[in-house]
């Protein structure tokens, strides 16, 4: 196992650096120190082809002017917050309205557009980088000074772990989430209408027209968001079901887990034999069908259209400030924010 780095671009004067894990298995993920981005995961297929299978520039400054989150943590807070603003204690914040009128993951300056430091990590088992961040109080409107770790471990199982630690000073709201697009296609090949994603969930939240949970959760029972057997991904673009015509043909919803604790998300793509597990500690993934990505411009040489990747955004509630009956996402100074997800990859496929 080892780490490979190279510049791959310059940030305010600032070095952006590429790093590579590799581990014994055939495997590797590229990443930067730019919004830990993950720039590219390469796995074998069936018949041992390594291939990408995440979506990513190869060019810096196309993370800054088209890049719709690839593969970014995203934060202080995923998702969107109803009307930029919550309130805590009886003080209400205003936050920067990126996506006017509300707030879209962590904003403006969100964890995706910042430099943060780097370290590396390597054990007995794993290699990988340790990130830190900290956002100063009232960065993009939010209070306290948040100290965030992110640590990225590759192992020769073929699984990659992101957990994440935070600390405040104040009273703040917390949850993060990596935005990576997977197309276990190989290098893509195809768009992710194939795929087929297996997970016990039987409820979604219910999106208003501004995408923003309304706060009904929805019974998944004989709906095309039921994926509890297996469901390829296109009976959602194809739906004329309400939620996935609002999502603009697809999904861009929270699916809740049926149970608390651990649970699993499984992707497969039969053509190419590879298979995803991931595996998390949150309460919920939002999945995103990429109903949005069609543009003129290119990835990795393939022009950008809709359903192109698929999102699995482990997290908390989004909005879960303005939600009373979502889970918390408010830490306090003497608490410590801990969230962990892991994504092993395999060369088989699960059936429908």
């Amino acid at each position: 196992m080892k780490i490979v780095e190279k510049v791959f671009g310059q940030y305010h004067e600032e070095s952006v650096i590429e790093y590579t894990l590799v581990n014994d298995s055939g495997m590797s993920v590229s990443c930067l120190n730019y919004g830990c981005i993950i720039t590219k995961i390469l796995v074998p297929d069936r018949n041992g082809k390594i291939e990408n299978v995440v979506l990513g520039f190869e060019q810096f400054e196309d993370y800054l002017d088209l890049s719709p989150y690839f593969g970014a943590v995203c934060g202080r807070v995923a998702g969107r917050i109803n009307h930029a603003k919550f309130e805590l204690d009886g003080e209400v914040y205003q936050l920067t309205p990126n996506e006017d009128p509300n707030h879209l993951h962590g904003g403006k300056k969100g964890f995706n557009s910042v430099i943060w430091k780097t370290e590396h990590v390597e054990t007995e088992n794993a290699v990988g980088l340790k990130f830190f961040y900290r956002s100063v109080n009232g960065e993009e409107g939010y209070p306290g000074n948040l100290d965030t770790t992110a640590t990225y471990l590759l192992n020769n199982q073929n699984e990659l772990s992101i957990s994440y630690e935070a600390r405040t000073d104040q009273k703040t709201i917390v949850n993060l989430t990596n935005h990576s697009y997977f197309n276990l296609s190989g290098n893509l090949k195809r768009d992710v209408s194939e795929h087929i994603l297996q997970m016990e969930s039987n409820r979604f939240l219910e999106l208003g027209s501004d995408l923003i949970p309304t706060g009904k959760m929805i019974d998944a029972t004989n709906t095309p968001f039921d994926f509890r057997h297996g469901r390829l991904l296109q009976s959602g673009m194809k739906s004329a079901y309400p939620q996935n015509v609002l999502a603009g043909g697809g999904y861009d919803h929270p699916l809740l887990f049926t149970k608390k604790g651990e649970n699993t998300v499984i992707l497969s793509d039969k053509e190419s034999g590879r298979t995803l597990f991931v595996t998390t500690d949150q309460p919920c993934v939002v999945l995103y069908t990429s109903n949005q990505l069609e543009g003129p411009f290119s990835i990795s040489g393939v022009r950008a259209r809709n359903h192109l990747g698929v999102c699995l955004e482990t997290q908390g509630l989004p909005d879960a400030i303005n939600q009373p009956d979502f889970p918390t996402i408010v830490l306090n100074p003497e608490e410590v924010y801990h969230a962990v997800t892991k994504y092993r990859f395999f060369s088989n496929t699960i059936g429908v």
